[in-house]
Formats: structure tokens, sequence, C-alpha cells
């Protein structure tokens, strides 16, 4: 092998070299670019389902202070139904008092 050959190979390999770290190069930029893409979309699916926990949350929390509202309403309902079927029973009673107070007299 003459030294023609010996440099021609020792030429072919450094382009060799350098064909494969700009490559290299390529794929590392190429992973780079994927990984921020990925990263991106991990934190605003981590955004979005945030949102919907809290909302699912919030609803849950209406949905049952709704609930205790109602029933409270219901029961103050059944309590005034009561109180107002005693003081029509009274009312009647009370009448009767004044009118045999004023006739007595």
């Amino acid at each position: 092998m003459g030294m023609v050959d010996v440099l021609r190979s020792i030429k072919n390999a450094e382009q060799d070299a350098e064909s494969r770290l700009a490559a290299a190069q390529e794929e590392a930029a190429k992973i780079m670019s994927d990984a921020r893409k990925k990263s991106s979309e991990m934190v605003q699916s981590a955004a979005e389902d945030s949102v919907a926990m809290t909302q699912k949350i919030l609803d849950e929390a209406r949905d049952g202070a709704q609930a205790e509202a109602d029933s409270v309403k219901a029961e103050g309902s059944k309590e005034v139904s009561s109180i107002q079927k005693s003081s029509s029973a009274n009312q009647d009673k009370a009448v009767q008092m004044v009118v045999n107070g004023l006739t007595s007299e």
C-alpha cells in the first residue's frame, strides 16, 4: 500500500467520522426536540387534569351543599306547617277566651 492509498484511507475515515458525527448531532437534536414536546404535552395534560379535578371537587361540594340546603328547607317547611297547625288550633281557643272574657264582665 502506497503513501497515497494510506492518505486516501485516512481522508475517507475522517469523512466517515464527520458524517457519523453530523448524523449523531441531528439525532441528538431530534431527541431533545421530541423530549421538549413531550414535556410540554405532559405539563398541559397535568394542567387540564388539575382543572378537571378542581371542577369535579367544586361540583361535588356544590351538590352536597344543595342537598343539605334542601334537607334544611324541607325540615323548616315541616316545622312551619306544624306551627301553622298548632296556631290555628290555638287561635280558636284564644278567640274563645277573649269572647268569654268579654261576656263575663
